[in-house]
């Protein structure tokens, strides 16, 4: 499978389902090394994948590249299937079928769409699809979370998912589902009150759980 990087070089990869796949795939080889490293490192799972079909999925806290290694073991272990987002560009040749066949999927950003309504599409396109997005959108600490998540959901009509790595615990996995109200405070309250508690890698780089859209700023 691809690397579960969230964003790097300007490429945004999203764990995710291809139309018409499962939720649950993968061989028994992958799930004995998922299962395996959690094991030897100390780490558990905790919590289990939506059964939504189609669903964003919030990653946090994300404050080191070890955030993708455990994500990307649970997936292993559970034996969800992944798919990936990245810029139009790098599936050309002559890569582009590999990647495709590794699950990519293009994004245009050369089009009028915006990434929310090119997602919008893809959910409504398909019977079975997951977006893993992790809204601080960098390691290091963030002054707001990114929306798109939220929008995306909300535009889609699907509900969003949590997923966490806690490092003070060593637990991942997944958290409650949250449909989109259009109250974003309200909403935004529930993701405070449960990734409020959790502990990154590195704590002194998670920021405030919070939109740009809660404080009125431009």
């Amino acid at each position: 499978p691809p690397p579960l990087a969230l964003r790097s070089g300007g490429v945004r990869v999203i764990l995710g389902h291809t139309p018409g796949s499962a939720h649950r795939n993968g061989g028994a080889m992958t799930r004995f090394l998922g299962r395996a490293f959690l094991r030897l490192t100390g780490w558990r799972i905790e919590g289990e994948p939506p059964e939504a079909p189609r669903f964003v999925l919030v990653g946090a806290p994300h404050t080191t590249n070890w955030d993708m290694v455990y994500l990307l073991a649970v997936a292993w272990a559970l034996q969800i299937e992944m798919s990936w987002v990245g810029k139009q560009e790098i599936f050309r040749r002559p890569f582009g079928g590999i990647m495709r066949r590794l699950g990519g999927i293009p994004v245009r950003r050369d089009r009028s769409q915006s990434m929310v309504e090119q997602m919008a599409a893809a959910f409504a396109a398909a019977d079975r699809l997951a977006l893993v997005l992790a809204p601080e959108g960098t390691r290091s600490a963030a002054e707001y979370w990114r929306s798109g998540f939220y929008h995306i959901a909300r535009t889609a009509g699907v509900p969003i998912a949590t997923a966490f790595v806690d490092y003070e615990r060593k637990v991942a996995g997944f958290g409650p589902v949250i449909t989109p109200s259009g109250d974003i405070d309200a909403d935004m309250d529930r993701f405070r009150e449960f990734y409020g508690p959790i502990v990154g890698k590195r704590p002194g780089n998670q920021g405030p759980i919070r939109l740009r859209e809660e404080t009125g700023e431009a």
